[in-house]
């Protein structure tokens, strides 16, 4: 007989077949909720594992869910607030992820509890997210004094923007003292971060188009700060160009409501250039609000904006979710479509 020239090595054990029952038992384990005090000693404790869960059930559809999640929020509310609450944005490009890891990873070293919440786009079609802000951020996901969360925006920024929000008390109880929450950076989403965060960060690039013409008005007079990004290289001159750009922009803005005067710089990531003067910047910015105790009177008003922003989700969600008004919606929207009534007589009429 030939010997073949092909060698074939002795394969692994293979393991033994898991029976349906003891699958079963696992995923009921996984999805069983624990009592509200499990959740509570857990987050007050910082255990990242519970407040993982305890996120998991905020951002959770579940009737079942939300009731034990507002329940968590509720008992965790007496220990947050204790943090610096900073929003910040950017169009898609101007290297948000890095700039959050090198700021992460700067802060965490002068002994502060960073907490980055993500909001990571859907796709419209799917309904999916690559939830991929971990990834982006290696060193500050493997940081002992980091914790990061992306969350999906599912296509309604108001709903994740709500769950961001009450993410952020469960973070503040578990002894965070310093919230980052990061937009997708396209339209409404500066608006609604900028409702629930202290400093608001503005991330821009230089050299790409007429800057001033590159970013709506509004927008930059939500800003506390602007830094121009990837200021290294061949890219210096224009980072410096853009930042007395915007200078003398902000300078033709109404004063803030805040007395501050927006500070702009450069910074490079990569480098980690710069990073140490956006911090100073910022903490310049909380001993300025804290002495006019204008923090206060923002997060009063900020409180009430999301009383009624809650209400109107609420009305939303019951006019929509009734089982009779549903067929109603359907009729009406036969008759709209075969032109037997307008769309707002039909409107009235579901009011009615």
């Amino acid at each position: 007989m030939e010997k073949s020239a092909l060698i074939v090595n002795k394969g692994i054990e293979q393991p033994g077949v898991t029976d349906n029952n003891s699958i079963q038992r696992f995923l009921q384990k996984k999805r069983s909720i624990m009592p509200v005090n499990f959740y509570l000693e857990g987050i007050l404790e910082g255990n990242r594992t519970i407040l993982s869960q305890a996120i998991t059930l905020v951002e959770s559809t579940s009737i079942q869910h939300q009731a034990v999640a507002q329940e968590i929020i509720e008992k965790c509310l007496p220990f947050s607030g204790n943090s610096m609450r900073i929003g910040i944005t950017g169009v898609p490009g101007v290297g948000k992820s890095t700039f959050i890891e090198s700021m992460g990873m700067y802060i965490t070293t002068l002994g502060h509890k960073l907490a980055v919440l993500a909001i990571d786009p859907s796709s419209e079609r799917s309904k999916g997210s690559i939830l991929g802000d971990k990834t982006r951020m290696e060193d500050l996901t493997r940081n002992a004094n980091a914790f990061i969360r992306p969350s999906p925006s599912t296509g309604s920024l108001g709903g994740v923007a709500r769950k961001t929000r009450e993410s952020m008390i469960l973070c503040e109880a578990a002894g965070f003292d310093v919230i980052f929450i990061e937009t997708v950076g396209v339209g409404q989403s500066e608006t609604t971060v900028h409702s629930m965060v202290d400093f608001f960060l503005l991330l821009m690039l230089a050299g790409a188009g007429d800057e001033l013409q590159g970013i709506k008005r509004g927008i930059m007079e939500m800003a506390d700060s602007i830094v121009i990004t990837k200021a290294d290289g061949q890219n210096i001159d224009k980072a410096r160009m853009a930042m007395m750009e915007y200078k003398n922009a902000l300078h033709l803005f109404p004063r803030t409501e805040s007395g501050w005067i927006p500070e702009v710089t450069t910074s490079s990531s990569l480098g980690n250039i710069g990073i140490e003067n956006v911090w100073k910047i910022t903490q310049k910015y909380f001993n300025f609000i804290k002495e006019t105790n204008f923090i206060d009177r923002k997060r009063n008003e900020q409180s009430k904006y999301w009383m009624y922003e809650t209400i109107n989700n609420r009305l939303h969600q019951d006019f929509y979710d009734n089982p009779k008004r549903k067929l109603l919606i359907k009729e009406m929207e036969e008759l709209v479509l075969n032109g037997k009534i307008s769309s707002f007589q039909a409107a009235h009429k579901l009011f009615e």
